[in-house]
């Protein structure tokens, strides 16, 4: 028996009001359909709030989607270009956007700001008007600020570019991902959860490894949990690196 003819069968030994609650349920979970959700979109409302902060009519939505993936993508490409190399992890941590009528401010989230300011002193500013230029922000004022983040191996996507550092420098994928974990212990979390899928270490054969540490309670809403998906391109092919890691839990 498979799965859609359990949810037929539980749905018919319910009423109307029932029958729609359990619905509603299965569809957030993506119980139907038998997929994984995405651990932030699901905790939206609730520990998760969103990147991007702005209103518009729905004809023009997707037009303000689209600019704000180029102008991520356009930032991260600036950063690693005009980045002092010096560690395994200098990444953005999160990017976020608020756009109003005459503004739009960019605030980048970054482990590692001063191994930017360092090499370039005005580097914000040459970014800033490089955006400007690539974008035609006439009748806009563009503002970006760069935030440093407390713990920056707390965060998934700079453990992540360690991580695929370290695998692109050959190094076997459990001593890097132990690593990681010993230094997501010292930004006080209470787990993580590490996955690499691909072509790991250049087998012929691609499968899944996954260490956890810790407690991931990826079912539990009120759980403040970071994610990320990082792709890396090796000699052997794409590796995806996923990483969830369990900060808080809110009180009730």
């Amino acid at each position: 028996m498979n799965m859609n003819m359990k949810i037929y069968i539980r749905l018919k030994t319910l009423d109307r009001k029932r029958q729609l609650w359990y619905m509603m349920m299965c569809i957030v979970v993506g119980y139907s359909m038998g997929q994984k959700i995405n651990p932030l979109g699901f905790r939206l409302g609730t520990t998760q709030s969103h990147h991007s902060l702005w209103f518009a009519q729905p004809k023009n939505y997707s037009e303000g989607l689209q600019e704000d993936q180029k102008i991520r993508d356009f930032i991260k490409t600036y950063v690693q270009k005009n980045m002092r190399i010096s560690s395994g992890a200098e990444g953005i941590a999160r990017i976020e956007i608020q756009k109003r009528i005459d503004l739009i401010q960019v605030i980048i989230f970054m482990g590692f700001p001063n191994l930017l300011i360092e090499n370039r002193p005005r580097g914000i500013e040459e970014l800033q008007m490089n955006l400007q230029k690539e974008f035609h922000y006439v009748n806009r004022k563009l503002n970006i600020a760069i935030t440093r983040i407390a713990k920056p191996y707390g965060n998934p996507n700079i453990l992540a570019e360690f991580i695929a550092g370290q695998l692109k420098n050959r190094v076997s994928f459990r001593k890097a991902i132990k690593k990681a974990i010993e230094l997501t212990e010292q930004a006080d979390t209470k787990g993580i959860q590490v996955q690499i899928a691909g072509r790991i270490g250049g087998k012929e054969i691609a499968r899944v490894e996954w260490i956890r540490e810790g407690r991931v309670p990826l079912q539990t809403i009120r759980a403040k949990i970071d994610y990320c998906s990082y792709p890396i391109r090796t000699i052997y092919g794409v590796l995806g690196i996923k990483i969830w890691i369990f900060i808080d839990k809110e009180e009730e």
